[in-house]
């Protein structure tokens, strides 16, 4: 049982089945069985050392429900799910239950709802969704006053920030959040909030060299490959937004970026490498070459599932940043395979 001590759920137990042991002669369809009216006075999670009244619970968790004339309970409801109980775990005072996972959290009646012989009683009481999960926004690239889609989970209420600054909502889903830009945002991250806690995105604005588009590149080529696709939306094959890159390279070849007009992609300060997602039709290895400079070959084990991976100036012999880079190979070993890559920009 999750959440629940034994020592205290030792004497509960024990005084139930003593006050059920003492009703059981007892008709349940008799009004005058001698207990209190029917009423929830409070509900709290069962952990030990603190039964402190809260107005919401988390699925998965136990909680014990106190008020009176819960002896012949026979449902009990969190936002309307009918949810299994014990018997042997109620007594007329207190009722102890897990909410259930599958409770239902958004759109929901917000209230808890027993149902005894007698009657039924409705207490207000709200079921928390899961943390959030931010998953990746688009564009990452954006500035001031574009319109951002944040991507994950849960996003019931939600409450976001750029950096330390709070942003209005423009519209929002369980799965999909839109806001606008403010100024000042470059190279800060996102942070969506629900009433369970937080989550943070894993790039900051202003970092992507591919995102769903190109930034500042001069084009893409290279060697040994075939039906390349810089905007594939197939689902499954895109980790961050909504397209990803993919192409078809046979052994020994590679996928090339070229970004050496105007000097080189910038860097920008702080940054600790170059980071990417990828992910292979069949595992195997890959290696990274940046720069054009082949002594330093970053070799990666790639599977069949998005990966985030970094190659960090050490691994191309820098003992600092770059002030820019100039290209990024993506090279195959001895496998024809297929690459996906995603969400290619830099580490901060």
């Amino acid at each position: 049982m999750k959440n629940i001590k034994i020592k205290y759920l030792l004497p509960f137990l024990s005084m139930a089945l003593l006050v059920i042991g003492t009703f059981s002669s007892c008709d349940n369809n008799d009004s005058d069985s001698g207990t209190d009216p029917l009423k929830i006075d409070s509900v709290s999670k069962a952990v030990e050392g603190d039964l402190t009244p809260v107005t919401q619970g988390d699925p998965k968790n136990y909680y014990i429900i106190r008020g009176s004339g819960f002896t012949n309970v026979q449902k009990i409801y969190f936002n309307d799910f009918d949810t299994y109980f014990n018997p042997v775990m109620v007594t007329d005072t207190e009722i102890f239950v897990l909410i259930d996972e599958k409770t239902p959290y958004a759109n929901a009646s917000n209230q808890l709802k027993v149902v005894t012989n007698d009657g039924s009683v409705t207490y207000d009481f709200v079921i928390s969704p899961p943390t959030p999960t931010v998953n990746s926004f688009n564009p990452v690239n954006a500035v001031e006053n574009d319109i951002i889609t944040i991507y994950g989970n849960y996003f019931l209420d939600p409450v976001v920030k750029i950096g330390d600054e709070t942003v209005a909502v423009i519209s929002s889903t369980l799965t999909e959040i839109q806001v606008k830009v403010p100024a000042g945002a470059d190279k800060k991250y996102i942070t969506v909030a629900n009433i369970s806690g937080e989550a943070t995105s894993a790039d900051a604005i202003g970092t992507a060299i591919y995102d769903d588009v190109f930034y500042g590149i001069d084009g893409t080529g290279g060697w040994g490959i075939s039906n390349l696709l810089i905007d594939n939306a197939s689902s499954g094959e895109v980790a961050q937004g909504t397209k990803a890159i993919k192409v078809d390279i046979t052994s020994w070849s590679g996928f090339q970026i070229d970004m050496w007009n105007n000097g080189g992609h910038p860097v920008p300060a702080g940054a600790k490498g170059i980071k990417f997602q990828m992910k292979l039709k069949a595992a195997a290895q890959m290696r990274v070459i940046v720069g054009g400079d082949w002594n330093h070959q970053v070799w990666f084990n790639l599977t069949t599932n998005y990966d985030t991976y970094v190659v960090k100036w050490a691994d191309l012999g820098l003992s600092a940043a770059p002030a820019t880079i100039g290209q990024i190979v993506f090279g195959s070993d001895g496998t024809n395979t297929t690459f996906y890559i995603d969400n290619i920009g830099f580490q901060l």
